[in-house]
């Protein structure tokens, strides 16, 4: 039996909250994985936020493509992995507050984004046009 998530189940997996990690390309060192705030509704494209001049903004400026991966800590296992080119946009105050909301809560949310984003701030929308997922939940026992 394949642990491979259908196309629904890989989506619904990716919507629901989870922290992921980004992994971005660097010349002559390992690729940067850290972990990042995303949200993605089911159809859509994956999107971060994060400052051009932080190293995640830096290195962004250098390649063409990116991979998110998004797991479950607890049994039984899951994990969905998204790569492909994306594209930079300014960031704006509603997608700051969606995204703070989405992790702090309404009211932590609002706090964390009652100042506009920065200067620096862009949207970092990821065009998946590779996934790989596995739920472990799918094994049976013979």
């Amino acid at each position: 039996m394949s642990l491979a998530m259908s196309i629904e189940e890989r989506e619904l997996f990716l919507s629901d909250l989870h922290v992921g990690l980004v992994s971005i390309p660097r010349a002559a060192r390992g690729p940067l994985t850290v972990p990042i705030w995303y949200d993605y509704e089911p159809g859509g494209a994956p999107w971060m936020i994060t400052d051009l001049d932080s190293l995640k903004g830096r290195c962004l400026q250098k390649c063409d493509r990116i991979s998110l991966c998004v797991q479950t800590e607890s049994l039984p296992y899951k994990y969905v992995m998204v790569e492909g080119t994306f594209e930079l946009g300014k960031t704006n105050e509603g997608q700051l507050l969606s995204m703070a909301t989405r992790y702090l809560g309404e009211e932590q949310g609002a706090l964390y984004a009652s100042s506009p984003p920065s200067e620096q701030s862009v949207i970092v929308t990821l065009h998946p046009d590779q996934w790989l997922s596995t739920d472990y939940g799918k094994q049976t026992t013979a």
